[in-house]
Formats: structure tokens, C-alpha cells, sequence
């Protein structure tokens, strides 16, 4: 009976987020043969398909999280699992996920600047990561405050997880930018994401629903940053100038913007 509980929630936990994955793999194949034929430029685009089903089961993870709030039966579903996690055995506690939740995003950016090719340049992976960071921190914390959910270990503002929502985004942006390379690369990031949310509920640190909610946040973050990225870049430059770049100044309490041109 152990076994088949912790197998069902495990799938509870996992099954959507492998599905997401899957997803983006089909959409990033898709794409690979339309890249090859395109010249540089194009291939670097950002022009990410979402498809109905990765919105659909993104967002529900993020409902999820905000009906148990009132849903006793999704309550004694999140103590169920913490006693399977973290109490059953007791056991010290592995704080990896502490490390672990950046490393996808730390693997593209140390693949580019290897000279490993992605979908961008490094400078355009490292904005669209720095976005999709902004988003995801601003959501979750936001969310913390406002419900003020304590933790199964008794601290304060478990949901949604933090660590989990930062997971899943550096593991959709590795699976965006190298996962049409090879699958390899999105299975090893997913993986990181999903050991990450696992760690988070074996140290007693969060809730199932917490980690089920970050993995939504966290996907659809990474997903929100590479369709805002260029429209945010496109403020600060211009084509019709050729290779002309518009920065923000201030000087002496003066706001303004500066135009550097290249020749």
C-alpha cells in the first residue's frame, strides 16, 4: 500500500511536468527543419508555438495549488504526502535543491560560451534567463505574500515553491535553446527540475501543491520571457538604422537615451 501511494503521487507530481516537456521537444522538432533552411538571423528567432495542451496543463498546476487552499480534500492530499516524503523515514536533510535548481540554466550558458551553438547568442540566452527570473520571482513572492501558507516544517510562505518554479524555468530554457540538438538535453534538465521539486517536499520544506503550483509558474515564465524579450530589445534598437543601438542614460538627475551606431 506504501509503494502504490507514493507511486501515485508521484505520478501526481511528475506526470503533467514530463508531459510539458514532451511537448516542447515536438514543438522544437517541428521548428528544425524550417531553422536549417533559414539563414542565421532567422534561426536565432524567439518565435516559440505554445500549443493548447502545454498552456492547458501549465496552468492547471498553477489552479491546483490555489484550489487546495480551500479544498480539505487537497489539504489532507499534501499531508498525506508530506508524511510519505519527509516523515515515514526520518532521514537528514540533502539540501542539493538548494544548488540544483540553477543548474539547467548554468548548462546553457556555460554550453554557449563553450562555443555550443544554441537557438540565441549568448548575450540574448543570458537577457531572456535574466526575464524570465524577474518573472518568476515577482510571481512567487508576490504569492507568498498575499496567501502566507505556512510550511510543513512550521516557517513561513510555502506557496508556491521558489525553488521548484526557478527549476522548471531553467529547465524549459535549456529545453528552448538545445533541446532541438538533442533530447538528451531536455531530459537532463526536466530531470534536475523534478529532483529539485522531490527534494523540496523530502526536507520538509513544502507542500505537494506547492511544488505542483512553481512547476507551472516556472514553465510558463520561461515561456512569457522569450515572447517579451524581443519586443523589450526591439524598444532599444532599430533596424532602419542599421547597427544602431538605443541605450537608457541618466546624467546629473537628467533622464535621457543615447544612440550608439556602428559603421
Amino acid at each position: 500500500m506504501k509503494i502504490f501511494s507514493n507511486l501515485f503521487l508521484m505520478v501526481l507530481v511528475l506526470g503533467p511536468i514530463l508531459s510539458l516537456a514532451q511537448d516542447s521537444v515536438d514543438s522544437l522538432k517541428a521548428d528544425t527543419g524550417i531553422m536549417a533552411k533559414n539563414n542565421n538571423e532567422q534561426v536565432r528567432r524567439f518565435k516559440i508555438r505554445m500549443s493548447p495542451f502545454a498552456a492547458i496543463a501549465s496552468s492547471a498546476g498553477i489552479a491546483y495549488g490555489f484550489v487546495k487552499l480551500g479544498n480539505h480534500g487537497l489539504s489532507d492530499l499534501d499531508i498525506a504526502a508530506r508524511h510519505e516524503f519527509a516523515l515515514e523515514h526520518p532521514h537528514p536533510k540533502f539540501r542539493v535543491d538548494d544548488y540544483l535548481q540553477f543548474a539547467p540554466g548554468v548548462l546553457v550558458l556555460g554550453l554557449s560560451a563553450a562555443g555550443v551553438k544554441g537557438r540565441n547568442s549568448t548575450l540574448d540566452q543570458a537577457g531572456v534567463y535574466l526575464l524570465s527570473n524577474i518573472i518568476l520571482t515577482a510571481s512567487c513572492q508576490s504569492l507568498k505574500r498575499i496567501t502566507k501558507v505556512p510550511r510543513p516544517d512550521g516557517s513561513s510562505n510555502a506557496f508556491p515553491s521558489g525553488h521548484t518554479a526557478e527549476a522548471f524555468a531553467s529547465a524549459e530554457f535549456l529545453n528552448q535553446e538545445y533541446g532541438a540538438r538533442s533530447l538528451a538535453y531536455s531530459i537532463s534538465g526536466y530531470a534536475a527540475a523534478v529532483a529539485t521539486a522531490y527534494y523540496r517536499m523530502y526536507n520538509n520544506k513544502h507542500w505537494l501543491s506547492d511544488v505542483v503550483a512553481g512547476a507551472g509558474i516556472g514553465f510558463l515564465s520561461t515561456r512569457a520571457a522569450y515572447w517579451l524579450y524581443p519586443k523589450i530589445r526591439g524598444l532599444f534598437t532599430s533596424k532602419d538604422m542599421g547597427r544602431s543601438v538605443m541605450l537608457p542614460s541618466y546624467n546629473h538627475g537628467t533622464i535621457g537615451v543615447g544612440m550608439v551606431s556602428y559603421f
